[in-house]
């Protein structure tokens, strides 16, 4: 029975011994090997002062990626938290974590943020050095620290989030709601022991770190791509990996699609494809399905705060255009008005998600977790989203925009997902994003693709109602992203300040 995260990786170790774990382009582990590295791991962070309560931040490069899994795993067995940062949280960002959480251990190649690790008396350890010694080949299989383990209550992991604040804040998760939602997903996935799961994102994005539980779960080999591999070379990443399984955001599924537009080269392995961080358009799934017929598609939806809320069948998008899914089996999702009260079936007001993968909180925010996650009964929190849809009479989930995609425009309320996914079948596009408008500045749609943004603007009102087209609609050669693969908005915003081609206001 697993109670403790690092419980899967022995159950996994006593089931496929053997078995590949982790690949990447820096090597490979068998799931015997990664857990005895990970108890030689977690004797190495004992020596350096780390035990239970305590926490340890790790931010390296995505190419280290099984050294991150090591440390996961083993400040699961020393009963501390861990905390995986993207590789470009430097300077204000990486103090604010340091002074936030007081890590016993900043872990870390890095040496120009040994100062700010002292500063905030936190011992600094080479993950390099750390990875070398857990995985000496004639290292000794340290025994188990006689200390107390970890409880199912106590904090395994905090992730670090953007918000509404300009500091980002630590969603707090215990072992037994990781657990909880990492079974659960598995469930509804069901991903195989003879899985190649090729991983392109980062580890600090939850979404990628999760990979490495399901497949422990599962027995399934998990390959730790990079970014340089999720780019121009994803085709032949995914073909000489051997991989079947995808986990994708829009952008790493639109470069796939583009790809198999021009390249006879097809991974006939890959067999399904999940996609989560935000909606997945129809024209891109049918293009995928197009050039792999073998692929399926699972859509997701969720939020760092219950890891994942709702998740569609098998090619279920095709029966239920615009829908993510049913709630995760052993939980809830409820839609509410403004007054707290709950809707009927067809009415959109917010979601609200119960059950034991709700997280525990944020971390030393007292206020922000009483607002976010109110207990009502007494047993689970409930997570009140900030995210906007309706529920069908069947439970399915159709989302409409996360409360900051909602703005009024000329009078009418507007969703900036609905926009996006009317420019994305115009043809010709092939994404698009919309910033809400801001002071005085009107809504303004970004597309990528072969038409100039007037041409876009003219077309769209073939799919969506002429008043929710933006005034001002501009074409980019990419649009940025964030180091998730999402939208990376602030930059987006930056990008088009200035006078554009297509940006001709509406007559």
């Amino acid at each position: 029975m697993h109670t403790v995260l690092h419980d899967i990786l022995e159950n996994a170790a006593a089931r496929y011994p053997d078995s590949p774990a982790l690949r990447s382009r820096n090597g490979a582990l068998t799931y015997a090997e990664l857990n005895g590295a990970s108890v030689r791991a977690a004797a190495r962070l004992r020596e350096e002062g780390l035990g239970r309560g305590d926490r340890v931040v790790i931010t390296v490069d995505d190419a280290q990626g099984i050294g991150i899994v090591l440390v996961a795993y083993a400040a699961s067995r020393l009963g501390a938290a861990f905390s995986v940062l993207h590789e470009q949280v430097r300077g204000e960002p990486l103090r604010h974590v340091l002074s936030d959480c007081a890590p016993k251990i900043l872990v870390c190649d890095d040496d120009a943020v040994q100062e700010d690790a002292a500063h905030h008396d936190t011992r600094f350890l080479h993950l390099s050095t750390l990875t070398r010694a857990a995985l000496a080949p004639r290292a000794a299989t340290v025994p188990q620290p006689r200390a107390p383990g970890p409880l199912p209550v106590d904090p395994v992991s905090l992730i670090y989030t953007s918000g509404t604040t300009a500091l980002p804040k630590a969603v707090v998760s215990t072992h037994q709601q990781v657990l909880f939602a990492a079974t659960a997903i598995q469930q509804c996935l069901r991903y195989r022991e003879s899985d190649v799961i090729f991983c392109p994102l980062p580890l600090c994005f939850d979404y990628g770190l999760y990979q490495a539980y399901l497949a422990a779960l599962s027995g399934a080999c998990l390959y730790l791509g990079t970014s340089a591999e999720a780019g121009p070379p994803l085709l032949r990443s995914l073909t000489s990996t051997g991989a079947s399984v995808l986990p994708a955001v829009p952008s790493v599924a639109e470069r796939l699609s583009w790809l198999l537009r021009r390249s006879r080269g097809r991974p006939e392995s890959l067999r399904l494809l999940t996609n989560t961080g935000a909606a997945l358009a129809e024209s891109t799934m049918a293009e995928l399905r197009a050039g792999l017929p073998g692929l399926r598609i699972q859509v997701m939806y969720g939020l760092t705060e219950c890891k994942r809320a709702a998740i569609m069948p098998v090619d279920g998008d095709q029966d239920r255009p615009g829908s993510c899914g049913v709630p995760l089996p052993g939980t809830e999702v409820l839609v509410i008005g403004d007054d707290g009260e709950r809707l009927a079936p067809g009415e959109v007001g917010q979601f609200v998600v119960r059950g034991p993968h709700v997280m525990a909180g944020y971390w030393r925010r007292p206020d922000l977790t009483a607002e976010r996650f109110p207990r009502t009964d007494g047993l689970f929190p409930e997570l009140r989203t900030g995210d906007y849809g309706w529920l069908d009479e069947e439970g399915y989930l159709y989302f409409s925009g996360r409360r900051d995609d909602l703005y009024k425009e000329r009078g009418f309320r507007i969703s900036t997902i609905e926009v996006e996914a009317a420019a994305r079948k115009v043809p010709g596009v092939v994404s698009a994003a919309v910033l809400p408008p801001t002071g005085d500045r009107p809504a303004v749609l970004a597309v990528t693709g072969e038409l100039t943004g007037d041409e876009v603007r003219r077309r769209m009102p073939r799919h969506i109602e002429a008043f929710k087209v933006p005034r001002r609609c501009v074409n980019l050669p990419e649009l940025p992203v964030n180091g998730n693969g999402k939208i990376d908005r602030k930059r987006l915003a930056f990008l088009i300040q200035e006078p554009a081609e297509g940006s001709t206001p509406a007559g």
